[in-house]
């Protein structure tokens, strides 16, 4: 069965966002958390255009390499300008968990979800075959993460404190364990991964 990874760029004092982030101004004031994917000499084999440290590109091609479909929270979503068409990953599926309809959402590489995380998580799944779902944004991870139905944790932290912006984790209903499985080093960055303990 395929896994459920959430990987996320965040600032040391966990934020995804700076301030002020928004359909048009991205990530607000914090666009240095993806410096990393083009501030080395290495493509990547995935992402047409990054070009990343050795280290990184071997980090993020073997993380991206797994996705067969993404899932995103509707402010993710808008925020990072999806309205218009395309997906975060080149190669796979986009599934938008939301409340409320999406006006305009004709890609056929974008499917609604309105009933809830579990819902979406296995529509993202029947996407992905046999390959891992990737959580993204805050709000869709940690009701994946308050579900149970997150297995990894890859954290690619940025050593910079932003003081304000979007956490990454939201409030939980109870502690979720996590496993160190690998720290990375690298220029930028360091990319901790986790396994969420059951």
């Amino acid at each position: 069965m395929s896994r459920v990874i959430s990987a996320h760029s965040v600032s040391v004092d966990g934020c995804l966002t700076g301030r002020d982030p928004g359909a048009g101004r991205g990530l607000g004031d914090a666009p240095m958390l993806f410096d990393w994917y083009f501030d080395g000499d290495t493509p990547s084999r995935v992402f047409d255009g990054f070009k990343l440290s050795a280290p990184s590109a071997r980090v993020f091609d073997a993380l991206a390499g797994r996705v067969g479909a993404s899932l995103a929270g509707r402010r993710t979503y808008d925020d990072s300008g999806w309205i218009d068409g395309g997906t975060p990953h080149p190669d796979a599926p986009l599934v938008v968990l939301s409340h409320r309809p999406v006006p305009g959402m004709t890609d056929g590489r974008q499917t609604l979800v309105t009933t809830g995380i579990e819902d979406a998580v296995a529509a993202a799944r029947a996407l992905a075959g046999d390959r891992d779902v990737a959580v993204m944004g805050g709000c869709a991870a940690t009701a994946a993460l308050a579900a149970g139905l997150v297995d990894e944790v890859i954290l690619h932290q940025v050593p910079i404190l932003l003081g304000a912006g979007r956490p990454f984790f939201l409030s939980l209903p109870e502690h979720v364990r996590l496993r160190l499985v690998e720290v990375v080093p690298a220029p930028g960055v360091t990319h901790l991964h986790y396994e969420v303990v059951r």
